[in-house]
């Protein structure tokens, strides 16, 4: 009869705690009625992902492309992930993004910032052929110097060639 006691006991905790208030309710309904991309995120209880932010970008849209070695050019993957990012951006309409240039490791470092200011330009141009204002994107080239990856394969180098768009910066 004790343990029954306890269990009810704990039982009843246990409820209380999973309680929301209104004003919790309500933010969970806001974030999953929220208009979005991919709604999916906010309807599964991640309402700490602000619409607009860096955040929303990459779980909604992407904010890198890759090039291959030595190029800047834009391929078909590259091309469909910047179409939704102007899409996200005429969506949000108050975001201003920079576009990072980067490079592998090969290379001088004064060739690698060229390639890598390149490579963010021709993502600013894209996103301007589709629609996207001047004034809402900037660039700037790393080159070599913020690999995503360590090491010197194929496999490390294919990742830090690439384009990212940053939210607010």
């Amino acid at each position: 009869m004790k343990n029954k006691i306890i269990a009810l006991g704990l039982i009843s905790l246990l409820a209380a705690g999973c309680e929301t208030s209104d004003d919790e309710a309500a933010k969970n309904a806001a974030a999953m009625n929220s208009k979005s991309l991919n709604p999916g995120i906010y309807s599964r209880g991640i309402s700490e992902v602000v619409p607009g932010s860096q955040e929303d970008l990459v779980a909604n849209v992407g904010d890198r492309v890759f090039f291959e070695y030595n190029a800047a050019t834009l391929g078909d993957n590259a091309q469909k992930t910047l179409a939704r990012q102007a899409q996200w951006l005429a969506a949000n309409p108050t975001a201003v993004i920079t576009v990072e240039g980067h490079c592998d490791e090969r290379g001088t470092r004064e060739f690698n910032l060229a390639l890598g200011e390149r490579r963010a330009a021709a993502v600013k141009n894209y996103l301007l052929s589709l629609g996207v204002d001047r004034s809402r994107v900037s660039t700037i080239s790393y080159g070599k110097e913020r690999p995503e990856e360590l090491g010197s394969s194929e496999a490390a180098w294919s990742k830090n060639r690439r384009a990212v768009t940053v939210v607010g910066q």
